[in-house]
């Protein structure tokens, strides 16, 4: 499967989740972790697991494998390793303190598309 489709199915699953401020990274060219980095936050520790976990089963339904799933527990930072593709679940307080958007900030913001009628 193609890493925009990837991008775009992590995406409907965090919006699925209410996650806030939902933005992905085109890495390519920028760095050899990743080529999208998938940015959102929830407002409490609860939320932050829930969009986790709502990525986690969105991918697990594509048959897409999820590699890794780190930080859960804490729920400050999950990162959800989907290969090519690498999701950042933030707390709002964490996300703002490590400001991976500025940190990376020569990459170009992808645009996601969501659909009113999900």
């Amino acid at each position: 499967m193609q890493n925009e489709r990837v991008v775009q199915l992590a995406a409907r699953a965090c919006d699925d989740k209410r996650a806030e401020n939902i933005i992905a990274l085109d890495m390519n060219g920028v760095s050899l972790i990743a080529d999208y980095f998938l940015i959102c936050h929830g407002n409490n520790e609860r939320q932050v697991q829930a969009i986790a976990r709502g990525i986690k089963e969105k991918m697990e339904e594509n048959n897409i494998p999820v590699h890794r799933l780190e930080g859960f527990e804490q729920a400050r930072w999950i990162l959800v390793d989907v290969g090519d593709v690498v999701c950042h679940v933030f707390h709002k307080d964490e996300r703002s303190y490590y400001n991976l958007e500025r940190l990376w900030g020569d990459a170009v913001t992808y645009s996601i598309e969501m659909d009113q009628d999900k």
